[in-house]
């Protein structure tokens, strides 16, 4: 059996063998069939990705996978080899080791902090059952055209997830006065000095409200390579009151 590691850097050959033409290959050679959307310019590819079974393909830099809807008659959860994967930056990182890996806690906090992904594992765990959709699931039925990926319905998913608390890990950074909100930064770049980072925000209230958690695992196993492995989200960091980073 692979370990983890050896399954990031092979998975990394994998998308590079079956991915686009202009970002991870011959995306011909991965297409195994064609969909068709039930609205304009509807029609896509179905697509095969290291541990991920036929997908609807968005697009390939980054890579943008639907779930297929019939999957979602299998039951509750949905399973992590049909779990969709949205991705903003084109830059993202086939070569992690979860052995160096770590979550880095800076900003408006009394002490920043880094932690492995053992060290995370270390802390209490939380287990919770969850959607996770994208923001812009379904878009492709809008009339007038939305700008933005014309997703079907099946930018989203269900999964049970597992790791720690995010209000543990800030509590152990210290939240200072004025902090007012946690942003997270992930691995994937920009490709393009031109491109702006993308980061994601919770208020600082919600950040602490102990629902939020950084996953790292998802229905008993580790996460998916694209989706979030090794951890679920990297980088929190504090913005002040005027929202300047910190």
């Amino acid at each position: 059996m692979l370990d983890r590691r050896h399954l990031i850097k092979g998975a990394g050959a994998g998308i590079l063998a079956l991915g686009s033409a202009t970002a991870f290959g011959s995306f011909r050679a991965l297409a195994l069939d064609t969909v068709t959307m039930p609205f304009e310019n509807g029609e896509r590819p179905l697509v095969k990705y290291p541990q991920k079974r036929p997908m609807i393909g968005l697009t390939s830099r980054p890579p943008q996978l639907e779930t297929p809807f019939s999957v979602f008659d299998e039951g509750a959860i949905t399973p992590n080899d049909a779990f969709f994967v949205r991705y903003h930056l084109a830059g993202i990182p086939l070569n992690i080791d979860p052995d160096t890996f770590t979550v880095e806690i800076k900003g408006k906090v009394d002490k920043p902090v880094k932690l492995s992904l053992q060290e995370l594992k270390q802390l209490d765990a939380v287990e919770l059952v969850a959607v996770n959709q994208c923001s812009g699931n379904s878009r492709g039925f809008v009339t007038p055209r939305v700008a933005g990926g014309q997703l079907g319905n099946g930018a989203m998913g269900n999964a049970r997830w597992k790791g720690v608390a995010l209000k543990v890990v800030l509590d152990k950074a210290g939240i200072q006065p004025g902090a007012r909100q946690a942003t997270f930064n992930g691995l994937d770049e920009p490709i393009s000095d031109k491109t702006p980072d993308f980061v994601k925000a919770l208020d600082i209230d919600h950040a602490r409200d102990g629902e939020v958690m950084l996953a790292y695992a998802m229905n008993g196993q580790d996460l998916p390579v694209l989706n979030g492995f090794p951890s679920g989200s990297s980088c929190p960091a504090f913005t002040a009151p005027t929202g300047s980073s910190t």
